[in-house]
């Protein structure tokens, strides 16, 4: 199986979105499917727009003969007020002012369990790799990606989020270093509770 890891672009919106929906559904759900919208049909829009922390700017998709077939992210929060304001402008942009004045309340509820990261840290984040791929090693290698890349940056830790309802992936990331530091109980029923691991780099 031949794996190509490489930056995202905006003509990959389509592919790579029900990817990144796959990280983590029962949250974007929650935040992104007011009525009989689908939070698939926003991420897309964001990753096509390319700003924040949804754009296609910080995505990297890995190709599988030529396929797109994994999704992630790593990012810092050295600019939250522009990530805040361009997904403002997403939502908005999607939803319409009412619609989309709730979506932004429900996106700052699911924050008080996976909080945005902080400036000093890399943020790996979306990661989906599409089904009948997973436990293929494509996970691992696009995570190693994006930890190359954050080393190489100047990082030196790596942060994450998991699901408590996910020990396939947090098993995963205990097997490449990452150790859980905390984990946040979920005031939202619909929302799981989320343990965030760490590694150094």
């Amino acid at each position: 199986m031949t794996l190509t890891v490489r930056p995202a672009g905006p003509e990959d919106a389509a592919a790579a979105a029900p990817l990144v929906y796959m990280s983590g559904p029962a949250a974007f759900d929650y935040v992104f499917a007011p009525g009989r919208r689908r939070a698939e049909d926003f991420l897309r829009h964001a990753f096509a727009d390319g700003a924040g922390e949804f754009g296609w700017r910080t995505h990297v998709v890995v190709e599988k003969d030529g396929e797109i077939v994994a999704a992630g992210a790593g990012y810092d929060g050295a600019a939250p007020l522009g990530y805040m304001l361009a997904a403002a402008g997403q939502i908005l942009g999607c939803y319409g002012p009412l619609t989309g004045a709730g979506v932004i309340r429900r996106g700052l509820r699911v924050e008080q369990v996976i909080p945005p990261p902080t400036k000093d840290m890399l943020y790996v984040a979306h990661l989906g790799v599409r089904p009948e791929l997973r436990g293929g090693g494509v996970g691992r290698r696009m995570v190693e990606h994006l930890l190359e890349a954050g080393a190489a940056r100047g990082y030196r830790r790596a942060v994450l989020d998991v699901s408590a309802a996910n020990p396939r992936a947090q098993a995963l990331y205990e097997r490449m270093g990452f150790a859980v530091t905390r984990e946040r109980r979920s005031p939202i029923a619909a929302v799981p509770d989320h343990r965030r691991m760490e590694r150094g780099l």
